[in-house]
């Protein structure tokens, strides 16, 4: 078996099981035998568990980052362009239908995947997210900024995450979903077609006026030592 092919299959069976039982309940003996491999072939390639699972969010993640990095030198380059919400939500969009695919269920488990980094404790995830991908996130963070209304920071803080759960929630059920879907109305929604529904519900969300009314949570500020933290930039 070649490397890469190795590699490769290595991942698929640790993407799929760290989808269907969590991070914690998977063991390297589970993805070594779905894969088909020994101990010896994860431990030469990957090292670790730890660094199984940040390969796996690579995967995904490299190239959709590299597109997006693209585009937005693209928009740098027009600095009299004032994007919208909407537009800078489509961006996402556009850069998630970019990443080629290896079967039709890549976005459904790296959205699964992603509500577990924030749902189970996986500091390391993070950090290694934000030192292999922080920078092009914060320079979309803060087109967003520029664009969403003047809320508090906390309070941008707390929307980013609801923006981001509703997307990890009906991304990884899209299959259920658009089968509901179709039952009740009888037409086949493309998973494009759910991205971009979304659009302007997650910008309506970000629009909406202040919910806050306690004066410490409206004054709040990001602390110093926080600044360098995935979960308060994406």
């Amino acid at each position: 078996m070649a490397q890469s092919e190795t590699v490769e299959r290595i991942l698929d069976a640790a993407e799929q099981l760290f989808a269907e039982k969590g991070f914690a309940e998977t063991s390297l003996r589970l993805i070594t035998g779905k894969a088909g491999v020994n101990l010896a072939a994860v431990n030469y390639h990957f090292g670790s568990k730890k660094a199984l699972i940040q390969a796996v969010f690579s995967r995904f993640l490299g190239p959709f980052c590299a597109s997006l990095e693209r585009e937005l030198e693209r928009r740098s380059a027009r600095p009299e362009h004032k994007a919208g919400l909407e537009e800078l939500l489509e961006v996402l969009v556009d850069q998630a239908m970019a990443v080629q695919p290896r079967s039709n269920n890549d976005l459904s488990i790296f959205m699964r995947l992603l509500g577990l980094a924030f749902s189970e404790s996986q500091g390391h995830l993070r950090r290694y997210l934000e030192d292999m991908y922080g920078k092009v996130f914060r320079r979309y963070m803060q087109l967003v900024n520029e664009a969403a209304p003047r809320i508090p920071a906390l309070e941008l803080f707390w929307r980013v995450h609801f923006m981001l759960g509703a997307a990890a929630f009906s991304m990884s059920g899209i299959k259920a979903l658009r089968a509901i879907s179709e039952n009740d109305f009888g037409v086949d929604t493309s998973i494009e077609q759910v991205m971009r529904l979304m659009v302007p519900f997650l910008a309506a969300g970000m629009r909406a006026d202040s919910g806050v009314t306690d004066p410490a949570m409206g004054s709040a500020q990001l602390r110093p030592r926080n600044k360098q933290a995935l979960p308060a930039k994406v």
